[in-house]
Parts: C-alpha cells; structure tokens; sequence
C-alpha cells in the first residue's frame, strides 16, 4: 500500500488525495502500527495504561476498537502527559516531552503509515531528519562532499522551539496541498487540538505538534519542506535535519546572504533561528569548528609521509556534548542504587549501550574518544565491584583483571572506527544496514 501510494504521489506532483482515511483504519495498517508502538516501549499517558495492560486486555480486541471508532467517526484523542526530560549532555536544561495514551499512540502510527509515503514524494535531498532510508550519517557525508569541493563557511543554526511553534493553520494549509481527504484532515485536527495535560491542567495551544508525539517528526518536514522547495542553490548547499540547519558556501559574502535568507524564510513560516545556537564558522586549519549531529567538526591536517606535505581533511569525533552525555549515561548504570545486581548485569548493561552508541560514532575519526569512554566504563565497573563488595578500590581491579572473559566481559571498542572521506558512501554496501533503498 504504501509503494502504491508513494509511486502515485511521485507520478503527479499535483495531486490530492481524496480516499486515505479507509487505509488509517484498515485493520493491518493499525497491527502494524501497534508493533512499531510496541517496539518503542514506551510510558503510558495520562489514562495510566501501559502497554503490558493493553496485550492483558487484548490487543486484538483495542484494534477492532479503534477502528470501529475511527470508520463511524466516534474517535476522540485524549490529551497528551507532559513531563520534562534533561536534554542529552546539557546539565540544568529540560525539554518538554509529551506522552500520549497508547492507543492514541496506535492511531498516530497508523495515520504516519499512510501520510509519509504520500509527502515523502515531495521530500528533496537537502532534508535527511525523519525520513525511510536516510540517516544522520548521509547528512555527515554532505559535508565532508562539499567542503571537498572548497564549500568552507558554514552558516549554522537551530530553529527555537520548532515542535512548539509552527502554527496550525498553515500547517494544516500545508498538508491540505496533498490531501483532500475531510475525515483525515478532520482526524489530524483533533490530534493538533487534543492539548496537553501538565499539573492537573489541560492547555490546548494553537501552534504546534507536541514533541514526543509518533506523527511529530512527519508533519515537521511537512512543514519545513516549505523552506527547502523555496531554497536557492546560489545562497549555499542546504542540509536540514529535522530543525537543525546548516549551510555550505563559499565565502563569507555569501554565507551572511545565506543566514539573512535563512531568517527571512524561517520568518515567513512564523519561526525564527535559536540566537544562541546561530553563527558563521570558517573552517580552517587551526580554526574553530561545529557541532552538528552529535560530532564536532574541524579542518585538520594530516601529518605527511617521507618528507611530503600532510592533506587537509575535514575530521569528526564525538562532540563534548555526546561525551558527557555518555558518560552520565555509564553513571546511571553503574550506580549505587543497583548495587543489589550482579557485576555481570550491570556488565551486560553497559554492553549494551556502548554498542549503540559505538555504532554511531564510530564513522568518524573517533579512535581517541571511543577509548576514553570505554577506559571510564571500565573504570565505574570496577568502582561498582568495589562498592558491592566493600573493599577497596584495588580489590575492584583485580576483580576486572583476572575474572574469565577478562574485564567481566566488558566489550572493546578498539579497531572499529571508520574515517570518512569525500566522495565515498559512509557505507562499503549501501545495504548494509539492512536498508532498501528506492
């Protein structure tokens, strides 16, 4: 269904589509929306209904539900739990998370199951955040291409509180350009509308698409995709991920013509770029350089062979931010409050997330950072094993040291990084990641 969809939507770039809401309710649309909520795990709203509750009571039966109330339009969304959650290696700041109840959940899936394919035939290259078979590593190859090619101003930026701001009028004006469909477009307004709960009190708010929501992501490229079909070449190569922006010139003349564009466009769609997170950085060797997706990004010069001249490449490694981050993470692991479990638990634990977060920055020039998280896992392991015990420190090595698998099985992180470089696919395979490419 959604090839379908996606081949016609591509076939005509003009056309609206009519007949979508009988897809929404179709009963393996919502069983397939309720494994991609399944799969996430994630809390319950504010009815207090977790997913373990849903498959006590049957999930079967909740479908059959939903799509009787959704085909007789008796659907009503409930509001969503708002909480805050720290922001990932940035002490003291928060970001407003909202919860909706599981079976709104379902419902939002199914509804992002038929929307994407249709908008996702309008998407251009620029724009890599959210999307089927693009990840944050083909952006990361965008720049390493373009400074290759002498792109060297960067113009940087982040759209504040972009989720929270983009006003439901135009959004809906923007969604109305390729669907027609009343009960659908009836349906997503209830979503926008059904307001958060937080303190005991409902808001509902007329901008926005609450950060946390399963169609969020989608209807912000829907939005967002306004900035990228009006972006001119001339200003610079845009990358876009979700709401954070950068920008490749070549000088700095047409880098302040790109940030002034930026902001007009941007303002336009009643948005504006984060003061704090704006600026125009020159890479040069020696020079500063960017954060962007987790790494930081700097013009460096490799040390020459036999008497020869070392390259300027452009090098990426785990940015600050992503370092402390892990190592919050490894901290909240191994603390104190899990001293009840075994060593080899918390070992298994640890496995566990220095492998998904390796996996990411490990295409980059990471060596030196992968080894400084991996030596400060070992670290808190043995701290752990000492504090279990109640011994010292030293007791805590040796345990690390002469346990069979060595260090308590604790993976190595060593002889897995992958340098990138201009013109060549961060993969070897593009399928690779078991991804299908169209």
């Amino acid at each position: 269904m959604q090839h379908v969809l996606y081949r016609a939507a591509k076939a005509d770039p003009g056309r609206r589509f009519h007949a979508l809401m009988d897809k929404v309710y179709r009963r393996d649309v919502l069983q397939r929306a309720w494994v991609t909520v399944r799969a996430n795990n994630g809390a319950p709203g504010i009815d207090r209904v977790t997913l373990a509750e849903v498959e006590e009571y049957g999930v079967a039966r909740l479908l059959d539900e939903l799509a009787a109330e959704l085909r007789e339009g008796r659907y009503r969304p409930l509001p969503a739990r708002r909480v805050l959650i720290p922001k990932p290696g940035v002490r003291g700041e928060w970001r407003p998370l909202s919860i909706p109840a599981v079976r709104d959940r379902v419902v939002q899936a199914a509804l992002k199951i038929v929307f994407e394919p249709v908008f996702e035939a309008d998407m251009l290259d620029c724009s890599f955040g959210f999307r089927p078979r693009r990840s944050a590593h083909d952006a990361l190859q965008v720049l390493i291409d373009e400074q290759a090619k002498g792109r060297r101003w960067v113009v940087e930026t982040d759209i504040a509180d972009c989720f929270t701001a983009i006003p439901h009028d135009e959004l809906m004006r923007a969604v109305e350009e390729r669907v027609c469909d009343r009960t659908v477009l009836k349906l997503l307004r209830q979503i926008l509308r059904a307001g958060v709960m937080e303190d005991g009190q409902v808001r509902r708010e007329v901008t926005g698409s609450p950060q946390g929501g399963v169609i969020s992501p989608v209807l912000c490229n829907v939005y967002l995709h306004r900035l990228d079909r009006v972006w001119d070449e001339a200003d610079g190569t845009l990358v876009r991920y979700a709401d954070d922006l950068i920008a490749m010139c070549w000088s700095r003349s047409q880098a302040e013509r790109a940030l002034a564009r930026l902001t007009e466009l941007l303002a336009g769609l009643g948005l504006e770029p984060k003061a704090a997170k704006t600026r125009i950085v020159h890479l040069e060797v020696g020079g500063e350089g960017l954060d962007f997706l987790g790494f930081h990004h700097r013009l460096v010069r490799s040390r020459g062979v036999n008497g020869k001249r070392g390259f300027v490449f452009l090098a990426r490694w785990p940015a600050d931010k992503a370092m402390r981050h892990a190592r919050d993470r490894i901290r909240e692991i191994t603390n104190r409050s899990r001293l009840s479990r075994r060593p080899e638990a918390i070992a298994e634990d640890l496995n566990r997330f220095l492998r998904g977060w390796a996996a990411y920055f490990k295409y980059g020039h990471s060596a030196e950072r992968l080894s400084k998280i991996r030596r400060f896992a070992q670290w808190r392991l043995a701290r752990f094993v000492s504090k279990k015990h109640r011994r010292s420190a030293k007791f805590g090595w040796w345990v690390m040291s002469n346990t069979r698998p060595i260090d308590l099985g604790l993976i190595s992180l060593y002889g897995i990084v992958v340098a990138p470089r201009a013109g060549k696919p961060w993969r070897e395979r593009p399928n690779a990641g078991g991804e299908r490419r169209r």
